[in-house]
């Protein structure tokens, strides 16, 4: 995105002759003006506009800069950048026309004007002000209108200079013609517009290219709903990303949620690198100087031409082509020059489109979308016959990547300007002819097998094990044995995992540190550990001093495994040496959704719309589970902190130590062993050890009420009716009271009808009886329509003279627990 953007180029410029003003105002009148000794400044005093001279420079330009960081100012804006005041001092106007007019202070001749549209001012009898405001905007307004509103006269951040500041806009009012671009100083010493600027294109798929003159240096790579796909933000609880599309505007801008920084700076030099600067609100001292110059190759534009990848082998910069294509010039690619790039060995079958195919390549940097087309609405499905139609379309990839993928983005005519990262990036799917459809690209370029032999492996192995089913379905006890022996099939099968030496995890994670320690679960501590590559991994290690646990994690490798959906938790290995037993995960920068949701300070920065995302991807992760995947599994420990989130604040469902599996028309199951966490169990499955889909479903309702109203199931208490959430929220409904139960912290910020859906839904989830339960297909068309949904019924373990005699059994049982560890061994009636 354009923050962590390594094409954003940011500078910090120190201004070795700024002049001291001696006097300064919070605003301009009419014919009032700022005199060279003079100053205006913002509110909060961030921001201070006067004149300066910049490097060893003698010339005078009215600017705006930070004031008082570090004891350094830094120059945002200027205005007369272009037409400086040799040796002569200046004068700043603010006319009754609504212009700022700045002047030559002896010859009175206007060097720099706003240039506002005398019928813009005249059109409004309010009284106009000229004002810098808190988030370095100078802007001409009406005088009682307030800082944050969007028809301003005239304002500064539409005509910027090298900054990128928070709330700045780049890219276009279609409306008005308006094409904010960022533009470099010709020198350290000249504001001069220089050679390197950043643009938003429209064309195609609108995208950010940084230019030096007409020629493109790097691009960003399309948008792919958080960030813009070539460079992943920093982190999301700190800034907010957002590209607006729409048929008034196009542009990008970024915001600064994390209270505890000041202000953030992008500068783009005249060398075209720069620097990210971050400062502290409490002392304002430097928190982040982040250079961009040491960019590795891959990032230049194009360096391999069309038609190839380029990626880093260590510190050396290398292209191969796509699978299927081959050298446009092989004598020049030989020696490394890679520009002419690659063209199809095989031209495409334009009469018989059904010959050809689709390679997949992951994590990658999507090719230059100037010749592309998009769909928000469109489905995958739809999405890659769409490309197979069009004998031009030459790649396909979602749009967007939030909830599990958007989306249709086709590429037409040459690829261009893709590069492999070791980690993050996309899918992209590649159209080749029938011929090479017999390799599979592996990490999206060099590892290629045959998958001849596999798949009709596959297809042995799959009519065996369907005519074995049949075979013991007829027999009358197919349930149990499947039940006993379908995890020993699942481990027996060669599950493709890593295993890692204990003594790579041991030095990964400091010797199990307690300082690299995220948490424990109930069957052990969980590590954080770093490879010496620098990829971050959780380590779960099994606890010695447990008499249980060793099936429960042969039977999480055994089934995550065979799981692959972005709302659950990627397994990347395993280590079992001696009595050590571990599993190794991909790592959440941001730990588990309990962190968020219960803490006092964390819980602000999920607003609604993120924890709507969070709702919306668990229940997007529990329908694969129970329904889309390969095998129906039931997790049976669904809870708050069994929720993980990463860099995006993605959801992903984690620890499948307890979860089971049933057969595809199994509808539930019973145990004596009852496993789970108390506050989150459905009540036929703590009372009696039934579980089904339904009983996770019950454990997902109480999740989306935890998230809406932030607090805890199993502590809650109504201090008037001495319920516990669930109680409470069913309370509250009944009285037409539900918008109560939000979390104080949105006051007015998220829109009722939304919130109150969401509570409904919870409502449904929690019922007693399993079969009013919705399943989880249901709930994500609920949690997305706009439909009338149905009336809850009595949530589980509500106790009241309502709740049915023949449940009084279940509800008046206690089952809140002093802490959150699942609970492995509890027997049932």
């Amino acid at each position: 995105m354009v923050c962590n953007f390594r094409m954003l180029c940011i500078w910090f410029c120190l201004m070795s002759n700024l002049m001291s003003t001696s006097t300064s105002v919070d605003s301009l009148a009419t014919n009032q003006s700022i005199r060279d000794d003079e100053s205006l400044v913002s509110a909060d005093g961030s921001f201070e506009l006067g004149f300066f001279s910049p490097g060893k420079s003698t010339a005078r330009y009215l600017g705006v800069w930070y004031r008082d960081i570090s004891g350094n100012s830094t120059v945002v804006w200027v205005a007369n950048r272009e037409t400086p005041l040799e040796n002569v001092s200046g004068v700043l106007r603010f006319n009754e026309e609504g212009n700022l007019n700045l002047f030559n202070d002896k010859s009175n001749i206007t060097v720099w004007s706003s240039n506002i549209s005398s019928k813009a001012v005249n059109d409004n009898n309010d009284p106009i002000v000229a004002q810098l405001l808190d988030s370095g905007n100078l802007v001409v307004k009406n005088g009682d209108s307030n800082a944050n509103n969007d028809s301003f006269l005239w304002q500064s951040f539409d005509y910027p200079c090298d900054a990128v500041l928070p709330g700045m806009k780049l890219g276009w009012n279609l409306v008005t013609g308006l094409d904010r671009i960022f533009t470099s100083w010709k020198s350290e010493d000249d504001p001069a517009v220089g050679e390197y600027s950043l643009k938003l294109v429209r064309q195609g798929y609108p995208q950010i290219f940084q230019f030096k003159g007409f020629v493109i240096k790097t691009r960003s790579g399309p948008w792919n709903g958080h960030y813009f796909n070539g460079y992943a933000p920093p982190n999301p609880n700190q800034y907010s990303y957002e590209l607006v599309l729409n048929e008034k505007e196009v542009y990008f801008e970024y915001q600064v949620m994390d209270r505890s920084i000041y202000s953030i700076l992008y500068k783009m030099p005249p060398s075209g690198s720069g620097q990210r600067l971050v400062w502290s609100s409490r002392n304002r001292n430097l928190l982040e100087n982040t250079s961009t110059a040491g960019q590795d190759q891959c990032e230049n534009y194009a360096t391999c031409g069309s038609n190839s990848i380029c990626y880093m082998d260590g510190d050396i910069v290398t292209c191969e082509c796509l699978k299927g294509f081959v050298p446009k010039n092989p004598e020049q690619w030989n020696i490394s020059h890679w520009s002419d790039g690659c063209v199809l060995r095989t031209k495409l079958d334009c009469n018989n489109s059904n010959t050809d195919g689709f390679l997949i390549y992951t994590n990658m940097k999507l090719p230059d979308t100037s010749s592309s087309w998009f769909s928000e609405t469109m489905n995958f499905e739809d999405c890659r016959n769409s490309c197979l139609k069009n004998c031009s379309c030459t790649a396909y990839a979602n749009l967007d990547i939030r909830d599990g993928g958007n989306g249709c983005l086709l590429w037409f005519d040459s690829l261009v300007d893709m590069r492999l990262f070791s980690k993050g990036g996309e899918d992209l799917y590649v159209r080749v002819p029938a011929s090479e459809l017999g390799h599979v690209a592996v990490n999206g370029h060099r590892n290629v097998k045959k998958v001849v032999g596999v798949t009709v492996g596959v297809i042995i192995f799959g009519l065996i094990i369907f005519v074995c089913i049949m075979i013991i379905k007829n027999s009358g006890s197919a349930r149990k044995f499947y039940s006993k022996h379908n995890t020993n099939k699942l481990r027996n099968e060669n599950i493709d995992l890593p295993t890692f030496d204990f003594s790579v995890i041991a030095n990964a994670t400091g010797n199990f540190s307690s300082r690299n320690k995220l948490g424990e679960g109930g069957f052990g501590p969980v590590y954080k550990g770093t490879l010496t590559d620098g990829q971050e991994l959780a380590v779960k290690r099994l606890s010695k001093k447990s008499g249980q646990g060793s099936e429960e994690l042969k039977n999480e490798v055994a089934l995550i495994a065979k799981l692959q959906h972005r709302n659950l938790v990627k397994l990347l290995g395993y280590c079992i040496q001696g009595e050590e037993k571990m599993l190794i995960y991909e790592y959440m920068p941001n730990k588990s959704l309990d962190n968020f949701i219960f803490d006092d300070t964390r819980r602000k920065l999920l607003d609604w719309p993120k924890r709507f995302k969070i709702i919306s991807g668990i229940a997007r992760g529990l329908l694969y589970l129970h329904q889309d995947s390969r095998l129906r599994i039931i997790h049976r420990d669904l809870k708050i902190s069994n929720i993980l989130l990463d860099a995006n604040l993605d959801p992903k469902i984690s620890d499948f130590g307890l979860a089971r599996m049933l057969l595809a028309d199994q509808l539930e199951e019973n145990t004596n062993r009852v496993a789970g966490t108390y506050g989150y169990m459905s009540p036929e499955y703590a009372g009696l050890g039934n579980f089904s889909v339904k009983s996770d479903v019950f454990s997902y309702g109480v999740i989306v009420l935890e998230i809406v109203c932030g607090k805890k199931n199993r502590v809650f208490l109504d201090p008037q009716q001495y319920q516990n959430l669930l109680g409470h929220a069913w309370r509250l409904w009944r009285e037409d009271r539900a918008l109560e139960l939000l979390d104080e912290v949105f006051g007015e910020t998220c829109t009722p009808s939304d919130v109150i859906r969401c509570i409904q839904v919870g409502l449904l989830c929690v019922q007693h009886r399993p079969e009013d339960r919705p399943d989880m297909s249901s709930v994500v068309l609920m949690l997305n329509g706009e439909k009338l949904l149905p009336k809850p019924t009595v949530p589980g373990f509500y106790y009241s003279d309502v709740t049915r005699e023949s449940d009084s059994s279940l509800a008046n049982s206690k089952l809140l627990s002093a802490n959150e560890i699942s609970t492995t061994v509890l027997e049932a009636r």
